[in-house]
């Protein structure tokens, strides 16, 4: 069988269905990167029934559907297609008529898996069937990927058994061996429940019968509870008829109480409503006359107020006529004044003018001043930098030379502790102890690891034991687990014969049973089991007894006779045992047949005119020689008589009652014995496993003790270690201290003679500068004295300066104070004029207006005389009106007490009504459970005392 082609649809990166060829035994896929090499071989491996996201480089099994890209949406399903070629017909079983075989996966998003067989859906475990044992499989050795190899070369030799047994094609039979155990393991254990669930039922037969009994007990009282229930209901409803019918003839009395109310409130609303038409009469007739006198009083109160502001009015001109007088003199005088300070500040401007043109002249004389006494500092100032200059290079080079000095002083000093400190540690370093402590652990090493050999060889032996009683355990349970299937299988072929030798017996019959059981003789054995016979004329006795092999063996037929009239249906046979046992007798026939059946009773009622032959032939011979009332049965069961024969094969369902009856006791006997040997075999695996568990233990504690030493030396070998690293790394120091001193013995003469140098070089750069002082001090004083002169005239400068700006800041200010004066002077000119108009208006206004006053306080008196005529009319109407409302008050108490009375008849009404109500639900629920008893309402009714 060879793979021929493979169809991609949606897996990983093959979004678009794709077929890949298998042309030949050997195919290679080359490409860049990610283009689908290795999905190839996961889509194998995947319709193969890979299982594991993790095996197929993914996180989940629904990775391994095409999820998007930036071009293509994502797909729902994937799907891969093997296509086989099964011309050889290598494959076996039911496909090897199939030239070509095809396997399919599909699963979508939503988690389905399903696969198919050449298009047919199938089960995941049909796929690894028929691979199993052709090296072909998800994880087999067929497939090979990176990793493989090492893993195979680093297996365990379990893991690697799995491949060799794969590789020689027996794993197949492998699994097919485990599922049989499996269902054989499962088979007995459902043996084991249907065991335990037959006696738990038995066990619960008899509580069931007593429940049964007391279930029909339970009917009874329940019946007569039902009874008693509607008797008791039939009185309730009776006295609820009554009290409905009591509580109707209440309602109908409040309810004509009612009605009566209703009437008297009527009339009452019907006087109000009289009354409510006399008041509205009155209150239209107050509300006219109210009109009239508000009227009167709105014309009282403008007059009133007309001649208050005209009296306002005048005050107020004349208050005002004073004012403007008082503001016109105010602002004549304070033009005067501004005029005169006009004429001031002009004499000052001109002044403050000619101060100015002075102060200008001499700023500019001491600016220049200032000027030259700064061109001579700059001149000054360029002739120190370039001597500093000069100067400031030798300086710079022997301050170089003083510090490289000080910085060889101080690296020759620090050279010198540096060494010293190396001698003295030199002279200190010493290995101290570490040689001692070197030997003590080294010997201490030595000693654990003999121990260590001592452990492990005790380890071995131990672990060889407990091989050995692991085998032993196993081979006791293997025998265990064959005793006990044998046990089962015996306990099953009992179990099959007893059923068929009830039916065989009868005791099947129910009708026959429950009167054996009533008459006690359920227990009583039957015939067949109380008799033996010679092997191999079971036949032939059970022939010649027939149905006599079911009869009931009872001591007496006396005892039981007169309980026969009580079985009134099936077919019963008894047998006496209190007859005494004959011997058989030699007949003239013959061998009789009693000489071959064994038992403690007398067969010869039975038997006794039987005679056995071996063969057919012999019987017949015999024939003749037998009495009319005498038979022969050959070893056959082919029974004879002089003048008839009877055979029977198969049809009679007695045929093998004795032989069964042999068998239930032998294998009586065979499931004794075999039980125990199962006990036996129990407590030799538990001793074994008690045996086991203490080697166990016993192992557990060496290896803790092997791990103890083993902490021990490994402690110990650390120890060693870290001490030879100590001892390395003294003789080191001791090496790295001698060749370091000898170094800085190098470096310090190198320092000293460069030391020597530099001294020099600083002694000949100071006698170089020894000329520069004299030159310094007098550039100097040059500076001193052009400094005091630059002062001089930038102080002069300075304060012509002040005296220039101050005295243009004061001719600013007056320059300013004689603007803002014009302006206000032409302000109170054109106040004063408006001062003017305004008083000439106001003599005017008080001048023209005459004396309106007396006109509209004459007017006035008329108006206060009509309001007292329509105040009287006003009184009179609201007395009346009183009145009225005096009655409707009284009217509407009435009312209202009538209104409450009739409230309360309602209430009361409504309380009997829900009362009636009340007591018909009752009725109609007691109406309902009186139902539910099934009995008649009359006929109880009836029946029940007065």
């Amino acid at each position: 069988m060879r793979l021929k082609k493979i169809k991609l649809a949606g897996f990983k990166s093959f979004v678009d269905p794709t077929t890949i060829p298998m042309p030949s035994n050997m195919v290679g896929i080359v490409g860049p990167n990610g283009c689908g090499k290795s999905n190839t071989i996961d889509a194998v491996r995947w319709v193969m029934g890979e299982s594991s996201a993790k095996n197929l480089r993914g996180d989940s099994m629904s990775d391994v559907i095409f999820n998007g890209s930036t071009v293509r949406k994502p797909v729902g399903q994937a799907s891969v297609e093997l296509m086989f070629d099964n011309i050889d017909g290598r494959l076996g079983g039911e496909y090897a008529q199939y030239n070509e075989i095809s396997i399919k996966r599909q699963v979508t998003r939503d988690g389905q898996s399903n696969y198919y067989l050449n298009g047919t859906k199938c089960r995941r475990r049909d796929i690894t069937d028929i691979f199993l044992g052709t090296g072909l499989g998800p994880r087999s050795y067929a497939i090979i990927e990176q990793g493989t190899i090492s893993r195979l070369i680093e297996a365990k030799p379990e893991e690697l058994r799995v491949f060799i047994e794969e590789a020689a094609g027996i794993s197949k039979y492998k699994e097919r061996r485990r599922e049989t155990e499996n269902r054989i393991k499962h088979t007995r254990e459902n043996l084991d429940r249907i065991d335990d669930l037959r006696e738990e039922l038995e066990k619960r037969l008899a509580t069931l019968q007593r429940q049964a009994k007391t279930a029909e007990k339970y009917k009874g009282y329940k019946e007569e509870e039902r009874k008693l229930k509607a008797e008791l209901l039939a009185l309730k409803f009776a006295n609820l008829d009554a009290t409905v019918k009591e509580r109707d003839k209440q309602i109908q009395a409040q309810e004509i109480a009612l009605e009566g109310q209703v009437a008297e409130q009527r009339g009452l609303e019907s006087a109000i409503e009289s009354q409510r038409e006399q008041q509205v009469e009155s209150n239209e007739r107050f509300n006219e006359v109210q009109g009239r006198y508000y009227a009167i009083g709105s014309e009282i109160a403008r007059l009133e107020q007309t001649i208050q502001h005209i009296r306002d009015t005048r005050q107020q001109q004349e208050r005002e006529l004073r004012e403007v007088e008082q503001a016109w003199r105010e602002a004549t005088e304070h033009l005067g004044n501004d005029r005169e300070a006009i004429e001031d500040l002009k004499m000052s401007l001109e002044g403050l003018e000619e101060e100015s043109l002075v102060a200008r002249d001499k700023e500019g004389e001491s600016a220049a001043l200032l000027s030259s006494a700064e061109e001579a500092m700059h001149a000054w100032q360029q002739q120190w930098d370039e001597f500093n200059q000069t100067s400031s290079e030798q300086i710079r080079r022997a301050e170089v030379e003083k510090t490289r000095i000080q910085h060889q002083e101080q690296s020759l000093g620090q050279l010198n502790q540096r060494m010293q400190r190396m001698e003295d540690e030199l002279g200190l370093l010493s290995p101290g102890s570490l040689e001692s402590e070197l030997e003590e652990l080294s010997l201490g090493r030595d000693q654990l690891e003999e121990q260590l050999g001592q452990l492990h060889h005790e380890a071995e032996q131990q672990a060889e034991q407990i091989r050995h009683e692991r085998e032993h355990t196993q081979a006791l349970g293997s025998e265990l687990d064959a005793e006990r299937g044998r046990l089962q299988s015996m306990q099953g072929r009992r179990a099959s014969l007893e059923a068929l030798q009830q039916q065989a017996l009868g005791k099947d019959n129910h009708k026959i049973n429950e009167w054996l059981k009533a008459k006690g003789l359920d227990t009583a054995a039957r015939l067949a089991q109380n008799i033996g016979v010679e092997s191999g004329w079971e036949k032939a006795v059970e022939t010649a007894l027939g149905l006599h092999l079911e009869s009931v063996c009872v001591e007496g037929m006396a005892a039981v006779a007169d309980a026969l009239k009580d079985l009134d249906k099936g077919t019963l046979s008894l047998f006496d045992t209190n007859m005494g046992a004959a011997e058989a007798e030699t007949g003239s026939a013959g061998t009789p047949l009693l000489s071959k059946v064994e038992s403690n009773y007398s067969m010869n009622s039975l038997l006794g005119s039987v005679y056995a032959a071996e063969t057919l032939e012999q019987a017949l011979a015999l024939r003749s020689r037998i009495k009319p009332s005498e038979s022969i049965v050959t070893r056959d069961g082919v029974w004879l008589g002089r003048d008839w024969l009877r055979l029977s094969r198969g049809v009679d369902e007695k045929a093998g009652v004795l032989r069964r009856e042999q068998e239930l006791k032998s294998l009586e006997t065979e499931i004794s014995e075999t039980a125990g040997r199962v006990e036996e075999l129990q407590a030799g695996l538990q001793q074994s496993r008690s045996r086991q568990q203490a080697l166990e233990r016993g192992r557990e504690e060496l290896q803790a003790t092997l791990r103890q030493v083993t902490q021990s030396k490994a402690g110990i070998e650390s120890q060693l270690s870290a001490r030879r690293e100590r001892m390395q790394q003294f003789h080191n120091r001791k090496q790295r201290l001698a060749s370091d001193i000898e170094d800085l013995r190098q470096q310090r003469q190198g320092m000293e003679e460069s030391l020597a140098e530099a001294r020099a070089r600083l002694d000949e750069i100071l006698a170089r500068t020894e000329n520069f002082e004299q030159t310094r001090h007098q550039l100097q004083q040059r500076r001193d004295e052009l400094r005091q002169r630059l002062d001089r005239h930038r102080q002069q400068a300075r304060e012509d300066r002040e005296r220039a700006h101050e005295i243009a800041l004061k001719l600013q200010s007056v320059r300013a104070q004689l603007d803002v004066t014009r302006q206000r002077l032409e302000r109170m000119q054109s106040q004063l004029n408006h001062l003017e108009r305004r008083r000439e208006e106001l003599q005017a206004q008080l001048q023209g207006e005459g004396d309106p006053l007396a006109e509209m306080s004459l007017e006035l008196e008329q108006k206060l005389a009509t309001r007292l005529g329509v105040e009287e009319e006003l009184q009179q109407a609201r007395r009346a009106m009183e009145e009225v409302d005096h009655t409707m008050r009284e009217l509407a108490d009435e009312r209202n007490q009538a209104e409450q009375r009739s409230q309360e008849i309602r209430s009361k009404l409504e309380k009997l009504r829900m009362a009636s109500q009340e007591f018909r639900v009752r009725s109609q629920t007691v109406q309902e459970q009186f139902a539910e008893t099934g009995f008649v309402m009359e006929e109880v009714s009836q029946s029940l005392p007065e």
